[in-house]
């Protein structure tokens, strides 16, 4: 059984990325060292205060507090529930390495405006823990909508007629999605039902016509399924590569993505329930839908030579194996696809570090430009060969262990056709990912000059990232409980689910 606690640090945790951005902003390009400081101070600072918050909610103490009441019911609150936490710690930890990458990055491209970029890059980070931490559905939509618009500069740093027509492209889909996510939060207030998330669905024993139901889900789950990028609303994704590295990272790994596979998370398990979804029939059309999009993408990532356009299908075809477990309406898929985000984002991250830090050191951005890099760039290429083992399900790395328990979960609920879909992409994910290693590994083309690692900026967040995508693989409970997170939001969403582990029983 949980219970709410008052408490001021869910908020601490999203003011912490804020009070960076102002330190960046007042530092400017003046004190760039200083100013380039504050972003990864704030960062380890901010995974601090969500730990704290870690052995409350494990023992089912859920810290909250309320921002603003702006009306009897309606309110701006956030809560760390055990869900926002595998979102928080995951956005929060990844930031710490993702900041020291940007630093490097954006220092070796000798990029403009930097100053405006880690303002940016700062404030998506405290929209991301407002996602994380919403107590309801109008404080989900308030940090999400701000999600949406403090990445827009990110995606057009570059000010290039590309970077427009991408950013442009960006804002027509997140806006439309956000849109209908407004839509569909005013519908519940106007039906007199509260919005406070609710682990079972806060539907779950509202009395509300098949039709109505039907129009909710259809208008809540567009605007998550913007940004969680299923098809055909992934269009943006791809176009947003044009963006500086760590853009794309952010994009891919840490803030807009990962929100919108955690928003389908609290739309179906937070907003409607499982029995509710069982009783319309609606999670066979989403689970094909996302079968659809993540065998689709997998396919579509073996035409691309361009290394970050193949990654950003990749990331099209994963996020939908989140949407395919959350859809299975069963403990253990539930637990894979929270499992995954987490997996995803940490093995997501080191390719798309690996792509960038190859790109600015050698200006290289093909696949079939890599052949012999590995041999130059040996730990760069080292973590990409570990990510790509974990992108693969190869045991016993990270996304192993979530693809174990999100096929195991299809089995549970007698869904193994989603099983084979899980198995299929894994061998297109080798089909796509293994060819590079080879290049990379194989024999040098006489062409190429010689080249060293990156800066060691660059170079040791991604040596992390690698190892982390194995580690967390070996130790998934290592070192924030994100198996016990996970489980934790089974068994309050169903009732039951899989054993906690020891230490946290």
């Amino acid at each position: 059984m949980t219970e709410t606690t008052s408490s001021i640090m869910p908020l601490i945790a999203v003011l912490l990325p804020v009070g960076a951005a102002l330190l960046v902003l007042l530092t400017g390009e003046r004190y760039r060292n200083v100013r380039d400081s504050w972003s990864t101070i704030a960062a380890v600072v901010m995974v601090a205060v969500i730990a704290s918050m870690l052995p409350d909610v494990l023992d089912g103490r859920v810290p909250q507090t309320t921002i603003i009441e702006m009306s009897p019911g309606i309110d701006i609150m956030l809560r760390a529930d055990a869900a926002g936490m595998i979102f928080g710690l995951l956005a929060s930890s990844l930031w710490v390495l993702a900041s020291v990458y940007a630093v490097g990055y954006m220092r070796v491209e000798h990029e403009q405006r930097q100053t405006r970029f880690f303002v940016a890059y700062a404030l998506s980070l405290g929209a991301a823990a407002g996602v994380a931490f919403s107590a309801n559905l109008l404080t989900f939509v308030l940090f999400y909508e701000l999600l949406t618009l403090v990445t827009f500069p990110l995606v057009t740093h570059r000010e290039t007629a590309s970077a427009i027509i991408a950013g442009r492209k960006y804002l027509a889909y997140t806006l439309f999605g956000g849109l209908m996510l407004i839509g569909g939060t005013a519908w519940v207030h106007m039906l007199g039902i509260d919005g406070t998330f609710v682990a079972g669905g806060l539907m779950a024993d509202q009395n509300i016509s098949k039709s109505t139901a039907w129009g909710l889900l259809t208008v809540l789950m567009v605007g998550v399924g913007v940004k969680s990028a299923v098809m055909p609303l992934h269009g943006w994704l791809p176009s947003a590569m044009v963006a500086p590295t760590p853009v794309s990272a952010l994009l891919h790994a840490v803030a807009v993505v990962k929100a919108g596979v955690f928003g389908v998370v609290r739309m179906l398990m937070f907003v409607f329930g499982a029995e509710l979804l069982r009783e319309m029939n609606a999670w066979q059309f989403i689970a094909v839908l996302a079968a659809v999009t993540l065998i689709t993408g997998s396919m579509l990532a073996l035409r691309h030579d361009n290394l970050k356009r193949r990654l950003a299908y990749s990331t099209i075809s994963h996020l939908s194996y989140i949407v395919l477990g959350v859809a299975l309406l069963g403990p253990i898929a539930l637990t894979g696809a929270l499992l995954h985000i987490i997996g995803h984002g940490v093995t997501k991250i080191t390719l798309f570090f690996v792509a960038g830090a190859i790109n600015s050191h050698t200006h290289k951005e093909n696949v079939s430009e890599l052949d012999g890099i590995g041999r130059q760039m040996p730990i760069t290429m080292g973590a990409f060969t570990l990510a790509a083992l974990s992108m693969v399900g190869i045991p016993p790395f990270v996304l192993f262990t979530s693809k174990f328990y999100l096929g195991w979960g299809a089995a549970q609920v007698d869904q193994q056709v989603f099983m084979l879909v899980y198995l299929f992409s894994g061998v297109l994910a080798a089909g796509y990912l293994f060819p590079v290693i080879y290049r990379a590994f194989g024999k040098q083309s006489p062409d190429h000059p010689s080249y060293s690692e990156a800066d060691l900026r660059m170079v040791g967040p991604l040596a992390i990232t690698g190892l982390l995508a194995l580690f967390l693989g070996i130790a998934p409970n290592l070192p924030f409980g994100f198996f016990d997170l996970a489980a934790e939001v089974a068994r309050t969403s169903f009732g039951d689910g899989i054993p906690m582990t020891k230490g946290t029983e």
